[in-house]
């Protein structure tokens, strides 16, 4: 039987494993130790990156995709017109503006600025990062900014009237925080926030939701619900669902109990009435009385039990804890189906059906006994997206696209289930030399695994192409055909294969999909990913020399493992933003939000899993592992720069090759700056090349 690793914990407890972890001062943010690791680590990183003859070329490549003036303008209705934020060369920071919807269809759109993110930041001296506006239906001229400093999480929110283009002076205005936000009426807020000393959870997210009156300090707002400091997940969140009219329907508050479990309470006059909904539910709107949601887990209700993934509408005054009323499923889907997206209009439901990992279109109408599907047509073999929706004009902008096709935006008449192309994006690279496949792979446990492969069309299966591995598995999130550009230029155009494995984790195939792999059964998800793996070396399509493997978020979580679990099956690995140390991200903010996910490090049953795959204590001295680049970011506070740092450190004390990067700004989701994502990707694709094709 093999030793335990050499860092290994003698002791599961808190206590034991933090007195087994000689790397606790790099989980100081901005600690002296912490940042002169950082400052040597990326001295030695630049040099090797941005020193390759091929960075320049690359770092331009996408500098071009990412600020081309040729994208597609993302759309949100906006009024009686159409929003966007835009961000390229001139503006990295971004504008917001606003156009008419026959302008937006015109081949010279004209746009009017509303506010310069760019031109703000200079004025206020701050790295301001725009994320969203919230603006009051029907007329959404009041709008609720987000300002993000960096690119945290945490926003500072502010008033704006797009009439007058300026902020509200004595408008409504949040300091820095993760607030959760809806409008109740022009003149009040729903607010969730940090209300001071004991208002947020160990994961520093709120339980406490108050009435806000323009007018009124945090301090003197009003409280209408309370969950519990102890509550998991990522804050209570009051929710208004309006009609076409802007009338209010609704008043829903969640209250997470973990990751994934909530309560769902109505606001009803003045008081809070729970509705007898399961635990695993999602929320997806209203139409009049009547609520539309899809169930995670079966239901048990008078007459039999609803499926789990099934969309479902019930009464809403028939939800509360007297019973459950009249329910109905609306769309039950099968085996390797799952509900992607849903759009609720007033008279009728637009969904994604994905059908393995395929998209399709359908709208629900109710009728005479049950509910009727009518199918929309979408192009094949393509990922299908809803966008914003609009129930007064009842109309859902959505994007269709695939590995090789870039995406086309359209916006759908649910009523007449006709879609209407508004712009197609060009071509980013030359996509007539490959081709896109799906194949399977058998896991531990004889689940089948479902896989795309974007190859050479003329590609010899002798092992010899340089492939990326990209995989995610969790969180009940999907992966399905996706354009990248940046991939297919920096990567595709040079001979190199992609590969996305659909493992369990993901929601593709509904809620089972996910939770399969949750907490003990974590390492299935681990096992999918190595048997993609072991399948693409067996198929001849590449061979451990040329297979690297890339993932970020929780992605870091499957690519540190298959690092440590797996080297002799991978040359390269992009592990970003990544978790890593599982042992102590809960004590890492905001790490005990996924504690639903992963299990809780303090209970010793679940210690013992986690132990088993946690990559920081499982590295050992005498393992051959690849050169694997990890990289993270200085002002992610979603996943704490710690877990890529004390990775990196044993890595170096224990003598394996490696690179680590921690760029400054950006946060977790990299979207600070296009300019600076642009050398984000270079450095990855240098890295991937250095190891694959050299």
């Amino acid at each position: 039987m093999q030793a335990p690793p050499p860092h290994f914990p003698a002791d599961l407890t808190p206590a034991g494993v933090r007195a087994a972890d000689d790397h606790l001062a790099l989980e100081e943010v901005n600690g002296a130790e912490a940042m002169a690791f950082v400052a040597e680590s990326n001295r030695r990183a630049l040099a090797s990156l941005e020193g390759d003859r091929r960075y320049e070329t690359f770092r331009q490549q996408a500098e071009a995709i990412l600020t081309a003036t040729d994208r597609i303008p993302g759309p949100s209705f906006l009024g009686d017109g159409i929003g966007n934020f835009w961000q390229d060369a001139a503006n990295p920071k971004g504008i917001w503006r606003r156009t008419t919807l026959d302008s937006y269809r015109s081949a010279n759109t004209q746009w009017e600025t509303l506010l310069d993110i760019d031109a703000l930041a200079r004025a206020e001296g701050r790295d301001w990062v725009f994320k969203g506006a919230n603006c009051l239906v029907p007329a959404e001229t009041r709008c609720l900014i987000s300002l993000s400093d960096g690119g945290k999480d945490a926003v500072v929110v502010r008033e704006f009237d797009t009439t007058t283009r300026s902020f509200v002076d004595g408008g409504f205005s949040l300091p820095e925080g993760k607030h959760r936000i809806s409008w109740l009426d022009a003149d009040t807020l729903l607010v969730a926030t940090d209300f001071g000393p004991g208002t947020l959870t160990e994961s520093g997210y709120p339980f406490i939701v108050k009435s806000l009156t323009r007018g009124q300090t945090l301090a003197q707002a009003t409280e209408v619900y309370r969950g519990d400091i102890g509550d998991g997940g990522y804050g209570v969140s009051p929710s208004v669902y309006r009609s076409a009219a802007g009338a209010v329907e609704a008043v829903i508050f969640r209250r997470p109990l973990d990751t994934f479990r909530a309560e769902t309470w109505r606001w009803v006059d003045g008081r809070v009435v729970k509705l007898d909904l399961p635990e695993r539910v999602g929320i997806n709107g209203t139409m009049g009385e009547r609520l539309v949601f899809s169930l995670d887990e079966d239901w048990h209700v008078r007459g039999g039990t609803l499926p789990a993934g099934a969309m479902v509408v019930a009464g809403l005054d028939g939800l509360s804890e007297a019973g459950t009323g009249t329910a109905a499923v609306v769309f039950a889907p099968g085996e390797r189906q799952s509900i992607d997206s849903v759009r609720v209009m007033s008279d009728s439901i637009l969904a994604v059906v994905s059908d393995n990992v395929v998209g399709t279109l359908k709208r629900f109408d109710p009728a005479s006994g049950g509910w009727r599907a009518t199918d929309i047509a979408v192009p094949a073999n393509s990922a299908v997206g809803l966008g914003d929706s609009s129930k007064s004009r009842g109309e859902v902008f959505l994007s269709t696209q695939g590995f090789l096709t870039p995406p086309t935006l359209s916006v759908a008449d649910v009523g007449a289930a006709t879609i209407t192309e508004l712009r197609s994006a060009p071509a980013k690279f030359d996509a007539s030399t490959h081709v896109t496949e799906q194949f399977e792979a058998r896991s531990s446990d004889g689940t089948m695994i479902p896989y795309f492969v974007t190859r050479p069309r003329d590609m010899a299966m002798d092992g010899s192409a340089p492939t990326i591995l990209f995989g995610y598995g969790g969180f009940q999130v999907s992966f399905p055909p996706a354009y990248k550009p940046e991939m297919g230029k920096l990567w595709l155009e040079n001979g190199g294969v992609f590969v996305q494995a659909n493992i369990r984790g993901g929601g593709e195939f509904g809620p089972q999909w996910h939770q399969s792999v949750l907490n003990e059964n974590r390492q299935l998800a681990f096992d999918d990913f190595a048997a993609v793996a072991a399948d693409l070396h067996r198929r001849g399509i590449s061979s451990p020399r040329r297979t690297g493997i890339y993932g970020r978020s929780n992605g870091g979580v499957l690519t540190s493992v298959t690092m440590t679990q797996h080297p002799e099956l991978i040359n390269a690995a992009v592990i970003e933003s990544p978790l890593i140390d599982m042992l102590r991200y809960h004590e890492l903010p905001a790490g005990a939000s996924w504690i639903g996910e992963y299990g809780d490090p303090r209970i010793p049953e679940e210690a013992a899993w986690i132990a088993r795959y946690s990559a920081y204590q499982q590295l050992r001295p005498d393992a051959e592992y690849p050169r694997v680049y990890i990289t993270t970011n200085t002002r992610d506070d979603r996943v704490h720069p710690g877990h890529s740092r004390k990775f990196a450190a044993r890595l170096g004390e224990m003598g394996h090759d490696h690179l680590y990067f921690e760029d400054t700004a950006g946060g977790h989701s990299n979207d600070a700056d296009p300019v600076a994502n642009a050398r984000r990707w270079a450095r990855h694709y240098v890295y991937l090349a250095q190891q694959l094709m050299d």
